[in-house]
């Protein structure tokens, strides 16, 4: 591995992180577009601080660009508050105009300048390690390893000197108020660090890439966790993983680094969305399966148990009184012996001890209006659940 190999791996790596802890608070916030919002809304803030400076390399071009991303995120507010459009409609208005604007005075006033729109949005990791920082005559590394590293610093301070009120804004705005927080201080900040983050990281990887590593990770781990901190911890690991992963892709197949990287992000999150054992796909389509022939089975116990005529409950004539087809007839009635809830004398269908308790019991909490304690009830007499 070359030298400029483990700088790009390693810018990759350090942007993961940094945008995966503002954006794991972006998803749990229901935020996840505003991050495309000041991806592309910086723009005007980048012309206007480069105005003033004269410098592309100023660190003001960061100040002035994470202000206009705040002032995405105050107007998308505030025509939200208006009760007019919602939130989603709100991102469409606004930052489409302030992108346009940028791209307006790009055109207009710094045309002889590089800054244009394909560097703003694409990015290229391959570049990263030429763009240097020299002390002297001694080489310090890739400028965008220092961006963007200084920028992970700060953010991780402010996260552990502020977990407390992240985590309670972000849950329950109003026992943060009551507690002395301030939420909209709070949401600002996460608002600005979000911001920052995007500028600094844009330069080496490209806005687009920046917005899915900002919200991939941490889809990815809200779907395997409900602990804050194993969130941020997983969305870290599968940002930095994808960085990884996606750059050796990239070099097989001599690709784009940034879109094989965005392709990792997008495949670790289908692996996850699909066989994530709680929320992934595949286990919500069993647990709703599961759950059918529950109600199926507890259906066909109170039909036992409000029958006593023997052609009611005749193994060869269930499925005409309960109005299903055999197969499916046949499936209840073998979960239900598996459970120990009937047994079979002469091919009639009899309520077992077992069974009678549970059904009656069942039935105290559908007249009670109790459903979800049938649930826990489950738990105590189901040795199988489908």
């Amino acid at each position: 591995m070359t030298s400029a190999q483990f700088e790009i791996q390693m810018i990759a790596c350090l942007v993961a992180v940094a945008c995966a802890i503002p954006g794991t608070f972006l998803v749990l916030r229901k935020m996840a577009m505003i991050s495309d919002a000041i991806s592309h809304s910086i723009l005007p803030g980048l012309v206007v601080g480069f105005f003033i400076t004269q410098d592309l390399n100023s660190p003001l071009l960061i100040l002035f660009a994470a202000l206009t991303g705040v002032l995405t995120v105050v107007l998308v507010e505030k025509i939200q508050q208006t009760k007019l459009v919602k939130e989603d409609t709100a991102i469409g208005l606004v930052f489409p105009v302030l992108f346009s604007i940028g791209v307006i005075m790009i055109a207009k006033y710094a045309n002889d300048v590089h800054l244009d729109v394909d560097a703003v949005l694409l990015g290229e990791l391959a570049f990263a390690p030429f763009d240097r920082i020299y002390y002297g005559t001694v080489d310090l590394g890739p400028k965008s390893l220092w961006v963007i590293g200084t920028i992970l610093l700060v953010t991780l301070i402010l996260l552990f000197a502020f977990f407390k009120e992240l985590k309670m804004s972000t849950f329950d705005a109003g026992l943060a108020t009551s507690l002395g927080f301030s939420p909209v201080i709070i949401h600002y900040g996460l608002m600005s660090v979000a911001s920052i983050t995007t500028v600094g990281a844009f330069d080496a990887v490209g806005a687009i890439l920046v917005v899915a590593m900002m919200i991939a990770p941490a889809a990815s781990a809200y779907l395997l966790t409900t602990n804050l901190k194993k969130m941020i911890g997983l969305a870290c690991f599968f940002g930095v993983f994808s960085a990884i992963s996606g750059y050796w892709l990239a070099s097989s197949l001599d690709a784009s680094i940034a879109g094989s990287i965005a392709t990792m992000l997008g495949l670790v999150f289908l692996t996850i969305y699909l066989f994530a054992p709680d929320k992934g796909f595949i286990a919500v389509i069993y647990r709703e399966k599961q759950q059918r022939r529950e109600v199926m089975l507890i259906t066909f116990l109170l039909h036992l148990k409000n029958h006593n005529e023997i052609e009611e409950r005749h193994v060869n004539h269930l499925n005409e009184h309960i109005n299903w087809q055999k197969v499916r007839s046949k499936t209840i009635l073998n979960l239900a012996l598996k459970n120990n809830m009937v047994r079979i004398s002469d091919d009639v269908v009899t309520l077992t001890d077992k069974g009678d308790e549970f059904t009656s019991k069942a039935i105290d909490y559908i007249l009670t209006n109790e459903h979800g304690l049938i649930e826990d009830m489950k738990k105590d007499f189901f040795l199988f659940r489908g």
